[in-house]
């Protein structure tokens, strides 16, 4: 099984330094195949013939608190998982010049459609729909400082019971897992 393991709030504002390099041993080191870092935001995709999650999880994100000496949360994405979440991103959505586009891939306990409706998303000036796993929204640049949401979300449980990453990250990440699928 391919995965795609989203560490949270690593190399972010200087805090929770994580090395690609060492963080890459770090997974080979735990029996995983075809490892391969991408960004320093905390993404890592690897092979295993694991297919329990909830080991998988406690697994690594024991052994990084062993290597690097913290505590980090990490969510673990499959490749069908990523491929619904991908297809979910209208092609237009970009992050760029113009647009801003996250993903905010959710935790189990707070991955429901109740949770998407709960958020103050202003639907005149920003986009969004809720897929199994994820958020994925998008908002003009020349109006961000309109929004809500992100106002909203810092240092609630909610923002903490998830990891966001650009769509154009999502989508590499799900380009790069499907290159570990064919052996690339």
């Amino acid at each position: 099984m391919i995965y795609v393991a989203l560490l949270r709030g690593i190399n972010v504002g200087g805090k929770a330094k994580v090395e690609m390099v060492k963080l890459k041993r770090t997974f080979e080191r735990l029996g995983f195949e075809d490892v391969k870092t991408y960004i320093a935001s905390g993404n890592v995709i690897f092979r295993t013939d694991s297919g329990d999650r909830m080991t998988l999880t406690k697994r690594i994100e024991a052994a990084i608190k062993k290597d690097f000496g913290m505590h980090v949360n990490v969510l673990l994405r499959d490749i069908r998982e990523m491929k619904k979440i991908v297809k979910a991103l209208p092609s237009s959505w970009v992050n760029g010049g113009d647009m801003k586009c996250d993903v905010m891939f959710l935790w189990k306990d707070v991955d429901r459609v109740t949770t998407f409706k709960q958020l103050p998303f202003n639907k005149e000036i920003e986009d969004a729909k809720y897929v199994p796993g994820a958020i994925v929204w998008r908002i003009d640049r020349e109006k961000i400082s309109k929004t809500r949401l992100i106002r909203a979300l810092m240092g609630t449980e909610l923002y903490r019971q998830m990891t966001i990453r650009n769509c154009n990250t999502a989508r590499k990440l799900y380009e790069l897992m499907m290159d570990a699928e064919k052996g690339e």
